[in-house]
C-alpha cells in the first residue's frame, strides 16, 4: 500500500464562510437537508426521507455514547476563573461515573497559569443536598492535567456531580456558550452511555419516530459505543498527515453486534457517523491483532498506522470470527478496546459500505475519512452543498454517501 503519510493536508482544505456554520440546531431534528451521492450523482432531499435512498436490507449502526457535562467552571477566592474540562477518567468509564468521591480524570485546564497550587472549590446543590466539589491538580504534562475531584457527601456519584455542576461542551467553532436548548439538542435521542465530550453529530438528525419508521421499512438498526474525545475538533496542523498524532478513543462493542455484522457480510453496512465508522473498521484490525499476536492479549488498542503496516491478509469474516472466539475464550459479552485508527485516502474499508455523516471542517481527519470512502468526489459534494444552501458542521445538514 502506498504510504499515506506523505499526503498534503492542503489538498483537503476548502473555503468555509463563517455564515455557513450552523450556530444553532433546527427546530425539528429530521427537517435538516440531506445530500445524497450515489455513483457520483448528487441529489438533495430532507433527512426524514432518508429511507427512500437507503439500499434494501441495510444494517445501520449508531453510536450510543452520551455527551457529558464536561466543562466545570471554578472561581478562586482571588476572583480568577478556572475552567476544568474533563477528557477521560483514569478508570473504566462506567466505574468512573458511578463512583463516589474521589475520582481522577485527565483534564484540560483553562487559565492554568492562575492555578499553580491549592484546591479549587465549587458549592452546588445536588438533589436538594448542599455539596462542595473540590479539584486538586495531581500532575501536569504537555497534553493534559491529572485532576482529583472530591466532594461531600462522598456517596453521591460523579455522574450526579457532573449533571449538577457541569456545562455541555459545545464545539469551539460555534463560538458561543451553551444554552438550555443545547442540553437536549446536542445529544442524540438514542444516547445511553456517558463518556463523550462531543456528540456523534450524524445521529443528531434522527428522531424516535424516524427510527421506528426505518425499522418498519425493513432496515435493521444496531449500536456500538465510541466515546468521542476533544481531539475530534483538532484540525491537522502539520504539512503532511504523517506528522499528525491521532487521538485515542475508547470503544465498547457487544458480542451480539459482531454476530450481526457477520450475518450482514455481503449486505450494506452503513455507519451513522465517522465515530461509528472508526469503531467498525477498528474491529477488523483488532481481529488482525488477535490473529498475529495471539488470543491472550489484554490491552486491545489499534495504533494510528497499524493498518498501513505489512500484514498477511485475512477476510472480514475471519477477523470478526476471531473476536467472537476471543470473547468466548475470556467469557466476555462485550469487547472493550481503544483506537487511534487513522482512516485516510488509500485506506481500504473492511467493514462498511456506505456512510451517513455531516459536513466536516476543512483540513480535518474527518474529511480525510470521507475521502477514503468516496475519493476526490468529496469536493463535488461539498461544492454542491456550498452552492445550494446547506448548513455545515455539528448542527448542520447531512450527507448519505452510497
Amino acid at each position: 500500500m502506498t504510504d499515506i503519510r506523505n499526503i498534503s493536508i492542503d489538498a483537503y482544505d476548502y473555503p468555509l464562510p463563517e455564515e455557513r456554520i450552523a450556530k444553532y440546531p433546527l427546530a425539528e431534528r429530521d427537517a435538516s437537508k440531506l445530500l445524497v451521492m450515489k455513483d457520483g450523482v448528487i441529489q438533495d432531499s430532507q433527512f426524514r426521507h432518508i429511507g427512500d435512498f437507503l439500499p434494501p436490507k441495510a444494517l445501520l449502526v449508531f453510536n450510543e455514547t452520551k455527551v457529558i457535562r464536561a466543562r466545570l467552571q471554578f472561581q478562586k477566592e482571588t476572583g480568577s476563573h478556572i475552567e476544568v474540562f474533563c477528557l477521560e477518567p483514569d478508570d473504566d468509564y462506567q466505574i468512573a461515573f458511578s463512583s463516589g468521591s474521589p475520582v481522577r480524570w485527565k483534564c484540560l485546564v483553562g487559565n492554568s497559569k492562575r492555578w499553580r497550587e491549592g484546591l479549587l472549590r465549587m458549592p452546588l446543590t445536588v438533589g436538594g443536598q448542599e455539596v462542595v466539589l473540590t479539584a486538586e491538580r495531581i500532575e501536569k504534562n504537555d497534553q493534559y492535567s491529572e485532576i482529583e475531584f472530591s466532594w461531600a457527601p462522598g456517596e453521591l456519584s460523579f455522574a450526579a456531580i457532573l449533571e449538577a455542576a457541569g456545562e455541555i461542551p459545545l464545539p469551539p467553532y460555534l463560538n458561543r456558550e451553551a444554552e438550555p436548548e443545547d442540553r437536549d439538542r446536542y445529544q442524540t435521542v438514542f444516547a445511553r452511555y456517558d463518556g463523550s465530550v462531543a456528540a456523534p453529530t450524524a445521529g443528531l438528525h434522527f428522531t424516535k419516530p424516524l427510527l421506528e419508521q426505518l425499522r418498519h421499512e425493513g432496515f435493521e438498526l444496531d449500536e456500538v459505543t465510541l466515546h468521542v474525545g476533544a481531539g475530534t475538533f483538532r484540525p491537522v496542523a502539520t504539512a503532511t498527515i504523517g506528522e499528525h498524532a491521532m487521538h485515542s478513543e475508547t470503544i465498547v462493542v457487544r458480542k451480539s453486534l459482531i454476530e450481526n455484522l457477520i450475518r450482514h457480510i455481503g449486505s450494506p453496512i452503513i455507519p451513522v457517523g465517522t465515530t461509528s465508522t472508526r469503531t467498525l473498521e477498528s474491529l477488523y484490525w483488532i481481529g488482525m491483532m488477535l490473529t498475529e499476536q495471539g488470543m491472550e492479549l489484554r490491552q486491545l488498542h489499534v495504533e494510528q498506522w497499524y493498518p498501513y503496516e505489512s500484514h498477511q491478509p485475512i477476510t472480514t469474516l475471519e477477523a470478526l470470527e476471531k473476536i467472537i472466539a476471543y470473547l468466548e475464550l475470556h467469557r466476555l459479552t462485550h469487547l472493550e478496546a481503544s483506537t487511534a485508527l487513522m482512516i485516510a485516502p488509500g485506506y481500504q474499508m473492511k467493514v462498511i459500505t456506505s456512510l451517513i455523516t455531516n459536513f466536516h471542517q476543512p483540513r480535518s481527519t474527518l474529511l480525510l475519512l470521507v475521502s477514503a470512502l468516496i475519493g476526490e468526489r468529496w469536493k463535488e459534494a461539498y461544492q454542491y452543498a456550498l452552492e445550494h444552501g446547506f448548513r455545515f458542521l455539528s448542527y448542520g445538514d447531512s450527507c448519505l454517501f452510497l
